[in-house]
């Protein structure tokens, strides 16, 4: 059916560490199953843990024992994928019967990476993508994604694809999802400005797809424990505005702030069709005589056994 109901979960991830987060993740289960929601999409790095205002112990030309010792906690609180946290979600999307998109932290080998697991409800975890291009002092801690993890998948909502944060203003990587043929367009977050819901909006009316996205809410630092000089006291660490746009850019619910909170929202994907009559970029739109994009979606390991 073209018509469904699809949600973002707006929650944060909390300071007892991802035992804790996924706890909280399961709390919303029932609000899940009586919403009807066909895809839930949550924030990034929901496990695992967003960490703002910490440097690390990194200064330009060096790194400090305390910043090491920081980096080994995080890196305990990350996921393997998959792992332990994977199978309870996919229990997670079997019960609800809901398509699920969460950001989490993945470790594999030494290496963190920013990532978006995709579950589905019969199949439990399908696909990820990591993160291509961390964003600032971000590239401290997490590994690049390469073009191996680029899925854009069949869901009962119809295609879905995972851009996280920052990555979303990445036009050609925007090109490449749009003629994978992207028709939900879920953007896992921390960016809590207005600017990002104009990008929002404006990927929903480029790509003329729905977009959800999810931003992670938090308490202020001082309510979390978390030393950030000068941070006002009743300002939110991280203050949510998990939004879902139409593909006119017209904005179906949200956003929704400084609040946890299930956002939902009925689709038609038979809308798309209508919504790209006069504009297809990657169809009648696009011109290839003078464009073109070449995207590599070989797994680049860096070491190769030949045998």
């Amino acid at each position: 059916m073209p018509k469904s109901i699809v949600a973002a979960l707006q929650i944060g991830a909390l300071p007892g560490g991802k035992a804790e987060t996924l706890d909280q993740i399961l709390c919303w289960e029932t609000a899940i199953t009586e919403s009807g929601a066909a895809l839930v999409v949550m924030p990034e790095a929901l496990l695992g843990g967003y960490p703002k205002g910490e440097g690390f112990g990194t200064q330009l030309g060096y790194r400090l024992p305390e910043g090491r010792e920081a980096f080994a906690r995080y890196f305990d609180n990350a996921i393997d994928v998959p792992g332990a946290e994977t199978e309870v979600l996919a229990g997670l999307a079997s019960r609800t019967g809901a398509n699920l998109v969460i950001g989490v932290i993945e470790r594999a080998g030494s290496t963190l990476y920013c990532t978006a697991l995709y579950f589905d409800p019969l199949a439990g975890l399908v696909a990820k993508h990591r993160k291509l291009m961390p964003t600032g002092t971000e590239r401290l801690i997490w590994g690049k994604g390469d073009g191996s993890t680029l899925p854009v998948i069949d869901s009962q909502v119809g295609r879905i694809g995972a851009v996280v944060c920052w990555e979303n203003m990445m036009p050609l990587l925007r090109t490449a999802m749009y003629a994978k043929g992207v028709e939900v367009w879920c953007a896992p977050t921390v960016d809590e400005r207005e600017m990002w819901q104009v990008s929002m909006r404006h990927i929903a009316h480029e790509g003329r797809c729905f977009v959800i996205s999810a931003c992670q809410v938090q308490a202020s630092p001082q309510a979390l424990g978390v030393d950030i000089a000068n941070w006002p006291a009743q300002r939110p660490l991280i203050a949510g505005g998990s939004v879902i746009v139409g593909p006119m850019g017209d904005i179906l619910a949200g956003p929704l702030r400084d609040e946890a909170g299930l956002l939902c929202a009925e689709i038609d994907t038979d809308d798309l069709i209508r919504a790209r009559y006069d504009y297809d970029v990657v169809g009648h739109y696009a011109r290839p005589d003078v464009f073109e994009l070449t995207v590599d979606e070989r797994a680049k390991p860096g070491v190769r056994f030949n045998t």
